[in-house]
């Protein structure tokens, strides 16, 4: 596997918390600290991607964009192609996809039933290149979500021939292997070298059975940096606690947890006890899922990250204390 040479930089922003606006602001800033790329949360809960990336496309000069990441369950593919090619259009070419197989735990919420996430995903990822190409996608019976009958771009801008990257959001071992075998990149929900030892190997093994030779693996971080040390990482202990909460047993051992302290952090989250999740979560399960600090010490992470193998740091939520500060920070000390 030949991976991009140079590390690249994205920042990840939710527009849940902050406006439209806001977002639109923080974007300009990381496009002015030379970050390549802004990746927009999509939830139904908070305002839509969708918008907030074709506001960011109309405000900003050089700064690659997309959604971080869709789904086949909440947009068909349709959906997503058109809206990708206008995205595209506004932004001057700059658009790039996050796609993923959905969050199993939202779709059912919104009466989803979230079945065979994986085909779902690689018959969507098929179809939107297709689309994308300009072909009219016609009925195959080989397809069993999204056997099109006729589909076409008629009303858009196609992007041509260098089409738009394709990033798959991945975690599993299964979905992994698609990203190595479809995709242009990966957006990895990891903060530490420990999973991308586990995950490049799979990427790897896939891309070598389709002979490809170029990938984008992507760190998608959870970030908090500040001068000072204790500020940074206290802004890290929530999104540490949601992380250690929602992971497996298997990958709470690989970086050595105990899982009774995971077991009572996973409880108080369940009471919307903060302060009690606060006392519980440490150094060790801070370290393990996010990366959190003064400049120093996350510009050492990051070089651990591309050591392992990792071409995209991506910094995500909470970023820090104070966002402006921690967009200044990272350009500054990091980018």
């Amino acid at each position: 596997m030949r991976c991009i040479a140079l590390t690249t930089y994205g920042i990840e922003f939710v527009p849940g918390a902050i406006n439209v606006k806001q977002v639109v602001n923080y974007t300009k800033l990381a496009e002015s600290k030379d970050i390549d790329y802004a990746w927009i949360t999509n939830h139904y809960n908070n305002r839509h991607a969708y918008p907030t990336l074709a506001m960011i496309a109309a405000n900003t000069d050089s700064i690659k964009m997309g959604p971080g990441i869709m789904n086949t369950f909440t947009d068909t593919p349709a959906a997503i192609a058109s809206f990708m090619a206008t995205l595209n259009e506004i932004s001057d070419g700059r658009a790039v996809l996050g796609i993923g197989p959905g969050d199993l735990s939202t779709l059912p919420k919104l009466a989803i039933d979230p079945v065979k996430p994986v085909g779902h995903l690689k018959e969507g990822v098929e179809q939107i290149r297709k689309l994308l190409a300009g072909e009219e996608v016609k009925k195959t019976g080989n397809m069993e979500f999204f056997d099109y009958d006729g589909a076409k771009l008629t009303g858009v801008t196609l992007p041509g021939k260098k089409g738009i990257p394709v990033y798959i959001g991945a975690q599993g071992p299964k979905v992994l292997e698609l990203a190595g075998t479809i995709g242009d990149g990966a957006l990895i929900n990891a903060s530490n070298p420990k999973d991308f030892q586990v995950a490049i190997p799979i990427i790897k093994k896939a891309m070598e059975a389709v002979d490809k030779k170029k990938f984008d693996v992507g760190a998608y971080t959870a970030m908090s940096i500040d001068m000072d040390e204790k500020k940074a990482r206290n802004a890290a202990k929530i999104v540490a606690a949601f992380i250690a909460a929602g992971s497996p047993p298997d990958l709470l051992k690989r970086h050595g947890l105990n899982l009774d302290n995971v077991a009572k952090i996973k409880e108080a989250l369940g009471r919307f006890d903060f302060k009690t999740v606060g006392g519980l979560v440490g150094d060790a399960e801070i370290d393990a899922f996010t990366i959190a600090g003064t400049p120093d010490m996350v510009k050492q992470k990051c070089e651990d990250l591309a050591k392992s193998g990792v071409t995209q740091i991506i910094f995500g939520s909470p970023l820090g204390p104070d966002m402006t500060n921690s967009i200044r920070l990272l350009g500054k000390y990091i980018v």
